[in-house]
């Protein structure tokens, strides 16, 4: 910063000293996203909120500590009973608007954090910048407009906490304490180690060697205790969604290959999101299956450029920057199927928290800049991801809306005719139902769900063989299919189908039947 700069930048600081600064954050993170008051219940939020027992029974908000985040008719997994419980409290006072509500305070929250962390670390303008950033950044409105996406804001919110009482206080207590609460929340919270480990590298905050060891002692103790709390829950569900579609059949080479593929759009979704999706499927991303495809190399692009810069700004000891861009990676690689398969290929609600450390890292570049030049490019970004944030938040209004932004900005997935199918049957229209199935599975011919759907409608019209085809190729598929069915038959009784229902149950006992026999002959 220049000397003539001196006195400005000194003003500047003054005036958002305090809680000034935190109140600008935290009124740009609500009134962007003002628009989620009018929106109402979509996709997810269904299963996990509207149709959970735990969130209408106050008794829920103990009982939720005891049982799956989903219910164990739709497969049983996760554990993550304090959104939950944030939903029970919701539903207290009840309607829509104030579960929105509760989200667009948690996000106004984070973005707070985010601030106070960078201004901790660097300084005011840093602070300022970082916290703007966050707030505005566009990726963030899956998370924030649609009420389960709560989970994420939690997680980002208790990880910056823990990161913040870590380096910027050394305090085991309330370090540990954000941890828990973030691994209660979402399991991507495991990473927080990580990240505070990787902020002592680069020279932040390192605490003396016996604190050292209590933090590690702390996250051990925190971690086991949340290992056999999950395991107590979640060990005797059959599970869903273990793997994104795009992985069905395929081995791990392919899986990583397209893993790499997919950093492609995630560094376009950090760095440039105006085009925002909400679904990336199948056939809208495909598998990669050679490391000469294009896609694969354009992947292998964008990582070698952030080990260039993380290089970069290790060298120039550039400490913030660098753990902020670490802290996107390290954020990132639970979801990003490199170490395992995971549920998704790509969803714009898990880069809330990898976000953070992008806003870290620019807060610290920008804070570097001469103070107007600063101002400008900060001032611009802000401003660039308010409005396309603001303009994004209507597409979580309702399924309605969403089934319209895939149909449009997704036209080779095959997600949008299955919804649609689904939205169709909801609405007892099942032979149209049938026919956006089966686009469906013209499109992509590995999601068991798409067959167990068309068949419903197959039972629904009467058209039995049909559906007992359509079934036996579900069944190929999956093997056995129990979450899905037990799901699909849940979807009839909510129309009133019941000789539906019934069938698809009665499909889940011959299921079951055969899988007894094949346990029987395995034990003998």
């Amino acid at each position: 910063m220049t000397a003539t700069s001196a006195a400005p930048a000194a003003g500047w600081e003054l005036a958002l000293e305090g809680w000034r600064l935190y109140a600008v954050v935290a009124a740009c993170a609500f009134l962007i996203y003002v628009g989620a008051l009018w929106n109402g219940f979509a996709l997810d939020d269904r299963a996990i909120i509207l149709q959970n027992p735990h969130v209408v029974a106050r008794s829920g908000l103990w009982r939720v500590f005891l049982e799956s985040y989903w219910r164990p008719e739709v497969g049983g997994h996760l554990y993550r009973p304090l959104p939950v419980v944030t939903y029970a409290l919701d539903a207290l006072v009840d309607g829509a608007p104030w579960f929105h509500l509760v989200n667009l305070l948690w996000h106004a929250a984070a973005s707070v954090a985010v601030a106070a962390l960078a201004r901790r670390l660097i300084g005011v303008p840093a602070g300022l910048a970082a916290g703007l950033i966050f707030a505005t950044h566009p990726v963030h409105v899956e998370a924030v407009a649609n009420v389960i996406g709560r989970a994420e804001l939690m997680v980002g919110l208790c990880s910056v906490l823990a990161v913040y009482a870590a380096l910027g206080r050394q305090s085991v207590a309330w370090s540990t304490a954000a941890l828990a609460l973030g691994l209660l929340s979402k399991e991507n919270a495991a990473t927080i180690p990580a990240i505070i480990a990787c902020g002592w590298l680069v020279g932040i905050g390192r605490p003396p060697r016996r604190k050292v060891a209590a933090f590690v002692a702390a996250w051990a103790v925190i971690g086991a205790g949340y290992a056999a709390a999950r395991w107590a829950v979640l060990h005797h569900h059959t599970g869903f969604h273990e793997v994104a579609p795009v992985f069905s059949g395929a081995g791990p080479v392919p899986v990583r290959l397209t893993a790499i593929a997919e950093l492609g759009d995630i560094a376009r979704l950090l760095i440039f999101p105006l085009t925002l999706r909400v679904d990336y499927s199948p056939a809208e991303r495909t598998l990669v299956a050679s490391p000469l495809d294009g896609r694969f190399l354009l992947g292998l692009a964008c990582l070698a450029i952030w080990g260039a810069l993380l290089g970069h700004a290790w060298r120039r000891r550039r400490r913030v920057e660098a753990l902020g861009l670490a802290w996107i990676a390290i954020a990132y690689l639970p979801v990003a199927n490199l170490l395992f398969p995971s549920g998704v290929l790509v969803a714009e609600r898990t880069l809330y928290a990898p976000s953070i450390g992008l806003a870290l890292a620019l807060g610290a570049w920008l804070a570097r800049l001469e103070l107007q030049r600063a101002a400008l490019v900060g001032g611009l970004l802000a401003l660039a991801g308010a409005v396309r944030s603001a303009v994004r938040v209507p597409v979580w209004h309702d399924d309605l809306s969403v089934v319209l932004s895939i149909l449009e900005d997704s036209p080779a997935s095959y997600r949008g005719p299955q919804y649609t199918a689904m939205r169709l049957q909801a609405r007892r229209m099942p032979e149209k139902a049938l026919e956006d199935y089966l686009i469906a599975f013209q499109i992509f011919d590995r999601d068991s769900r798409v067959l167990i759907g068309a068949a419903d409608a197959a039972w629904t019209l009467h058209r039995s063989a049909l559906a007992d085809s359509l079934m036996g190729q579900a069944r190929e598929r999956c093997g056995r299919c129990e979450a899905s069915l037990r799901n699909q038959a849940a979807a009839a009784l909510v129309r009133g189908d019941t000789a539906v229902a019934d069938s698809l149950l009665n499909q889940l006992q011959v299921v079951e039947t055969r899988q007894n026999r094949r346990f029987r002959k395995i034990s003998r």
